[in-house]
C-alpha cells in the first residue's frame, strides 16, 4: 500500500501545489489533491487514516519481550540464587561461570541449554533431557547422568571424572576422545526413554 498525503489546493497556491505533488511522487508518495476540505471523500480519509496508523505502528518501539517468542534466560555466578532446578523447563537457558556444585537438575528439560566455564561437580542430571545442549570448559566431576538424554550435545573441553552414566544416551554427542575412553570404561544400561544402549551411544568398542 502506497502512502498518501492530503493536499488542499487554493487559487493562491496552485503552482506550489504542483511542485509539491511532483516532489511527493518522486519520493514514492501519492498526493490526494482537493480544492477544499469539503471535497475530501470518506474513502480518501480512510486511506489516509490507515497510512498514518501504519507509520505510527512502524515507528513505535518494540517491547523487549516481543522481540522473541521466548526470552533466553542467562545466569552467571552472581545471579545463581538456587541450585534446585528439578523438573523445571530450562530450554536454551545459559549458565556462564556459575557455581552449580551439587545442583539438582533431575528430570529437567535442558534441551539446548548452555554451560560454559561452570562447575557442576556432583550435580544431579538423572533423567534430564540435555539434548542439543552445550557444556564447554565445564566440570562434570561426580555428576549423575543416570537415564539422561545427551543426544547431539557439544561437550568439548569438559571433564567427566567419576560421573555416573548408567542408562544415559550420548548418541551423536561430541566429547573429547580421552573423556569418551573414561566413560566407556564404566558405561552400562539402556536409556528408558530412547531405548538406546549407553555403550552403543558412545561407540564403545
Amino acid at each position: 500500500m502506497s502512502t498518501e498525503v492530503l493536499v488542499i489546493r487554493s487559487a493562491e497556491n496552485v503552482s506550489q501545489t504542483v511542485e509539491f505533488e511532483e516532489k511527493l511522487r518522486y519520493s514514492g508518495v501519492r498526493a490526494v489533491i482537493v480544492d477544499s476540505i469539503m471535497q475530501v471523500t470518506a474513502q480518501s480519509l480512510l486511506r489516509i487514516a490507515i497510512a498514518m496508523w501504519a507509520i505510527a505502528f512502524l515507528l513505535a518501539p518494540i517491547p523487549a519481550g516481543a522481540a522473541t517468542s521466548t526470552a533466553v534466560r542467562s545466569f552467571n555466578d552472581a545471579k545463581v540464587e538456587t541450585k534446585d532446578y528439578a523438573g523445571q523447563s530450562l530450554i536454551e537457558v545459559e549458565f556462564s561461570g556459575a557455581d552449580l556444585e551439587d545442583a539438582n537438575f533431575s528430570d529437567a528439560d535442558l534441551r539446548g541449554a548452555v554451560f560454559t566455564g561452570s562447575s557442576l561437580k556432583n550435580a544431579d542430571f538423572s533423567g534430564a533431557n540435555f539434548a542439543y545442549g552445550i557444556g564447554y570448559l565445564t566440570s562434570f566431576k561426580g555428576t549423575d547422568f543416570s537415564n539422561a538424554i545427551l543426544t547431539e550435545a557439544m561437550l568439548l573441553r569438559s571433564t567427566f571424572d567419576d560421573a555416573k552414566i548408567e542408562g544415559a544416551d550420548f548418541s551423536d554427542a561430541v566429547l573429547d576422545r580421552t573423556e569418551v575412553k573414561k566413560l566407556c570404561a564404566i558405561a552400562s544400561g539402556v536409556n528408558p526413554t530412547t531405548g538406546v544402549n549407553t555403550r552403543a551411544s558412545l561407540l564403545c568398542r
